[in-house]
């Protein structure tokens, strides 16, 4: 099958990418540098360069094949606006539906966020608990969702969304800092530790992403794919101190004055294009409890995570130390 495949630079996009590849898939991907690509060269990797902002760059990558999964998703910095996360998550949707529409792709596969629940009040929350999208992120994301859906629905395209917790394991560096965290003799940790923190391990993710794209049972639908086993954080930095073999002494810290100054640091150097020393959402990583139920993935995809949770740190960290990250 032709496949293609958004965001093929980032974790999870070259991470599904490979899986299809190794699956024997003829794989597009569409990205905006061919130098950033890792992916090893192989025979049915086709690569174009272009930007899902540009339409007629998509309306080229989408001509010809299959099925779309798309993965593209501005990553958070300083320097990003708030028009840049728009046009990825929204405008480039809208190229790419409008454009399965038009080459009659047989099924898209759209990966949204559980960040469109914002902190979960009743945890677990389902795909039907309420939106509460907390940042630019989030709340482009859940706009570009909810166009995909309509849309779909309107025109008859066999669209499937998923919504991925916390990603991990080896080649992930954004949870890099939560195993530095872990490692140190006194963990400082803001809040009382209790909140939840859910997380799914990549293979697992990729096996989900794929079900989401054959399962009949998934047109139409929305799936959170989540891991097996949701701990708090706390039990969570325990498990990574205990793998690295580090002591396990927490220091349990007020959040408030950190969210008062993240917010303060936020105002003060992003219009400036400076990367702030303290951002409010890397405070509220403590404060927001994110725990989900994955019961629906189960039942209509027979999605069952492969990889428990401390069986993934442990891979995830043997990986860091590889690279000497730890």
């Amino acid at each position: 099958m032709k496949i293609l495949v958004t965001g093929a630079t980032g974790f999870t996009g070259h991470n599904l990418a490979k899986r299809l590849l190794d699956d024997g898939h003829e794989v597009r991907i569409l990205v905006r540098s061919k130098k950033r690509v890792a992916l090893a060269s192989h025979p049915l990797l086709d690569i174009r360069e272009g930007d899902i902002r540009d339409r007629d760059a998509v309306r080229d990558s989408v001509n010809g094949v299959e099925k779309v999964f798309n993965i593209a998703a501005m990553f958070r910095s300083a320097k990003s606006v708030d028009q840049d996360y728009h046009d990825i998550h929204v405008k480039g949707v809208k190229h790419l539906l409008e454009a399965a529409l038009e080459y009659n792709v047989a099924r898209v596969v759209h990966c949204s966020t559980v960040g469109v629940h914002g902190d979960v009040k009743n945890p677990p929350a389902t795909e039907e608990s309420p939106f509460a999208p907390a940042d630019i992120y989030q709340r482009t994301k859940l706009e570009g969702e909810l166009w995909a859906r309509e849309f779909a629905a309107k025109n008859g395209i066999a669209l499937s969304v998923v919504r991925p917790t916390a990603i991990y394991g080896p080649g992930d560096l954004r949870l890099l800092k939560l195993f530095k965290l872990a490692a140190r003799n006194v963990t400082p940790v803001l809040g009382d530790g209790k909140m939840f923190y859910h997380m799914v391990y990549i293979d697992d993710l990729v096996q989900g992403f794929i079900l989401a794209s054959e399962r009949e049972e998934a047109i139409g639908e929305v799936f959170i794919i989540g891991g097996a086993e949701n701990m708090c954080l706390d039990d969570l930095l325990n498990t990574i101190a205990q793998i690295l073999n580090k002591p396990r002494k927490i220091l349990h810290i007020p959040a408030l004055p950190f969210q008062l100054a993240g917010s303060l640091c936020e105002k003060i150097c992003i219009p400036l294009g400076i990367e702030p020393p303290i951002y409010r959402r890397r405070v509220d990583f403590f404060t927001k409890s994110r725990s989900f139920d994955i019961a629906k993935a189960k039942a209509k995809l027979g999605y069952q995570p492969k990889f428990g949770l401390k069986e993934g740190l442990e891979l995830t960290a043997t990986w860091y130390r590889q690279q000497n990250l730890l």
